[in-house]
């Protein structure tokens, strides 16, 4: 095995058990796909079951796919969309520190560029991909992963989203 292997390996199994966590949190977590849904529409997606249960989903999916190491740079987008609708909708406005009042954005930064990065690499050779003779990586493959996520994230956003009016606003 050589060093970009490991290196490989290790990020797809903390990043895939973290987006495999994430997502089982939104769905079967204390307050279920009902409890996502309700928090979902007080940030305003619309409609906010729908968004729940396809984050929940998209977020066990890819966690899954990078464990196993098949189609990690379409896994990694799927994680760097989710991570930038957090950004947007929720964590930007609090800055950098998680600890933060609301949540700030190191986390959701932090994973959407390891997952970047990941996508780079490639799934290296303890993989399913590697298994099947995929040779999905490189800097453009990284950065295209990256794009994808961003895009589909401004998809959602702009067809998905309305802010709630902040206290003191017009509506």
């Amino acid at each position: 095995m050589t060093g970009p292997d490991l290196a490989s390996l290790l990020l797809r199994v903390v990043l895939g058990v973290v987006l495999l966590m994430h997502g089982r949190n939104h769905g079967w977590g204390a307050g279920g796909l009902a409890g996502t849904a309700s928090w979902f529409d007080s940030i305003g997606l619309r409609p906010a079951k729908l968004h729940a249960a396809i984050s929940a989903y998209m977020e066990v999916a890819a966690g899954l796919a990078l464990l196993v190491g098949i189609f990690v740079p379409f896994a990694a987008a799927a994680g760097i969309g989710t991570m930038t609708v957090a950004f947007i909708t929720v964590h930007r406005k609090n800055g950098f520190f998680i600890f933060n009042p609301g949540e700030g954005y190191e986390y959701v930064v932090t994973v959407a560029f390891a997952l970047t990065a990941l996508a780079a690499l490639g799934a290296g050779k303890i993989s399913l991909d590697h298994a099947l003779d995929i040779e999905l990586h490189g800097v453009g493959v990284g950065l295209g992963a990256a794009a994808a996520g961003v895009l589909g994230a401004a998809l959602l956003l702009l067809t998905s989203w309305r802010p709630p009016a902040r206290a003191g606003e017009d509506d």
